[in-house]
């Protein structure tokens, strides 16, 4: 399936590795022209590297940390010099600590807003008017399946990720006739560093998956790359202001 994307502009957040690095592969196979962030120059240099050696021919990378909001206004426009105005944005940017409703301080829960809200916020504003010029674009949120159920330990999340898919959907009606879509994908249990960090061993959350999720596995982060390139697909253009969950069937509610 063509999926309309090729020589597409693509800024992708958090791209040094896990689900940021599935999405940015799966968008240099379908041929757009990708710009790949991360807060570390050494390892998104890296990343940029092995998605060139996997076959992406227009791949640059990008340091920027989502905590630093003069940064990202920045962005935009550098990835724009290099590889032009960017059509497609992935607003990856970053998962708060685990804890408990009343164990981070107010300090924590202002880094988790800038970076789950303010950051998405911030790279939006200075992406939109090229895509409205255009009457085209693209912007996936990566969010979580804890906008739909609170995932117990993880507070900060839990909190702070619904309201980053308010902000999309509030966004998405006001601009949809502008060729502008705007979407959430709520991530279930990946594959990832992330999930190993917060249950010690990938072994213990592979055990978990196969006792608690439907599809009894883990997701993928290139499963969740392919769903993100479909998203931003011409085929998609009438999907938006939407929330679509990628759990292997975990979620419960309605």
């Amino acid at each position: 399936m063509d999926l309309g994307i090729e020589g597409r502009v693509a800024l992708v957040m958090g791209a040094s590795r896990g689900i940021g690095h599935g999405v940015a592969a799966a968008l240099t196979r379908e041929g757009a022209r990708v710009a790949v962030a991360s807060s570390s120059a050494e390892r998104i240099e890296a990343a940029a590297n092995q998605l060139r050696e996997g076959g992406g021919t227009e791949v640059e990378p990008f340091a920027a940390d989502t905590a630093d909001l003069e940064r990202l206004a920045e962005l935009p426009g550098e990835v724009a010099e290099r590889l032009g105005p960017v059509e497609i944005l992935v607003t990856n940017t970053g998962g708060p600590p685990p804890g408990g409703a009343l164990d981070h301080d107010v300090d924590e829960w202002e880094s988790a807003y800038r970076s789950l809200v303010l950051a998405p916020r911030v790279l939006i504003e200075a992406v939109l008017p090229a895509m409205r010029e255009r009457s085209w674009g693209r912007i996936v949120n990566v969010g979580s399946t804890s906008t739909r159920e609170v995932i117990p330990g993880l507070g900060l999340s839990n909190v702070h990720r619904p309201a980053a898919t308010a902000y999309f959907k509030s966004l998405a009606r006001e601009v949809a006739a502008d060729g502008v879509t705007v979407n959430t994908i709520a991530t279930g249990r990946i594959a990832t560093q992330r999930l190993v960090e917060l249950a010690g061993s990938m072994e213990a959350v592979e055990e978990r998956a196969r006792e608690e999720v439907p599809a009894a596995r883990l997701g993928t982060p290139e499963e969740y790359g392919d769903l993100v390139a479909f998203v931003c697909s011409e085929r998609a253009a009438y999907l938006t202001g939407t929330e679509i969950p990628l759990d292997g069937g975990l979620l419960r509610s309605v």
